[in-house]
């Protein structure tokens, strides 16, 4: 089969379109045809190599897929050849004690799809039998494999660790990207009004589109000032954070009193401070959040099958042209979803 493989970390001319063996199955698997891999900044991330992580090369990455059913295990029962499925991208054991009570990605031995196992930017992935979710047929395969791993991400931030409220203040950062997106329509799904963080006016007029209430441009603006213009100086009860140290200080000086801060991701820098004497005086809270659970993506699935939440798709690719996908992810230049169709 086809496949994107990198043999060594580094840009984006490390990607190879090749021929390689197609993955075998085990009894409680499923090969999948692909027929769209959406990109994440994880896998820029996987590409590039990460420090202290040792990733199995080579590498086929790619964890948001779309297609059909070309082969079961013998044990596989309730999905058939030929069915149309999106892929959970989380891989946990099934086993331990927190699979079994449904926080699989709490598992220790937790990954993703094109993490440290192979993922779907290939012809074919094979992947456990429970991975695979029902189709949205309201949906191209492009559109579909947009959904996953960002919608997943934001609503396990707003709802499962943030506990969000209808009624509440949310000040979204990054809305360009695919969970910025995901995190404005899953917002405004509870009735929250959403403050909106870009830097571009052209990506903000799109945020509009999807819901945000508030604008604001990081670029010709200070985000805390905003904030609390808007708020009439109050601030927001929860910010939704996955950019790093380059918002960290906006992002704590932007909440509530008893205000939430829910982050997923460190794009810009990890090495974030925090004033501990404002911490606990204004009784904040700060929440990691990492991935999903699969019933909260089968929540999400519901809901975009229903039209209530969105993927947005900035642009597709061919599968030979991934890198020149991944560049143009790394310009930062998109607005949603970065898609290969294979």
């Amino acid at each position: 089969m086809k496949a994107i493989v990198f043999e060594q970390h580094g840009p984006p001319d490390v990607l190879k379109f090749i021929d390689v063996p197609q993955p075998a199955i085990k009894p409680n698997e499923v090969l999948v045809r692909v027929k769209a891999c959406a990109l994440n900044h994880l896998d820029l991330w996987v590409r590039q190599g990460l420090p202290g992580v040792s990733f199995p090369l080579p590498h086929i990455p790619g964890s948001d897929v779309a297609g059909e059913i070309a082969q079961i295990g013998s044990e596989v029962t309730t999905v058939r050849v030929g069915q149309k499925v999106v892929l959970a991208p989380g891989v946990s054991c099934g086993k331990c004690p927190a699979c079994v009570s449904g926080f699989d990605n709490r598992c220790r031995q937790f990954t993703n799809l094109g993490y440290m196992i192979d993922g779907g930017c290939a012809e074919f992935v094979r992947a456990p039998e429970v991975n695979c979710l029902p189709y949205p047929e309201n949906l191209s395969f492009e559109e579909a494999a947009a959904v996953p791993l960002v919608f997943q991400t934001a609503w396990h931030m707003l709802v499962g660790r943030a506990e969000l409220q209808p009624g509440e203040d949310v000040l979204v950062l990054g809305a360009g990207s695919g969970v910025g997106g995901a995190a404005i329509q899953i917002a405004k799904f509870f009735g929250a009004r959403v403050i909106a963080t870009a830097g571009s006016d052209e990506k903000l007029e799109k945020a509009k589109q999807l819901g945000a209430n508030h604008l604001i441009n990081h670029k010709s603006q200070k985000i805390r000032d905003e904030v609390r213009r808007i708020t009439s100086k109050r601030g927001v009860d929860v910010v939704f954070e996955h950019v790093g140290t380059a918002t960290w200080d906006d992002s704590t000086a932007s909440l509530a009193p008893g205000g939430r801060l829910v982050t997923c991701g460190a794009t810009t820098g990890f090495d974030a401070k925090v004033d501990l004497r404002f911490l606990f005086s204004r009784q904040l809270s700060l929440l990691g959040s990492y991935m999903g659970t699969k019933s909260e993506l089968i929540t999400v699935l519901k809901l975009v099958a229903a039209g209530r939440l969105k993927p947005i798709v900035d642009r597709v690719f061919p599968l030979s042209e991934a890198a020149a996908a991944h560049a143009y992810l790394e310009s930062g230049s998109q607005f949603g979803k970065v898609v290969l169709r294979v």
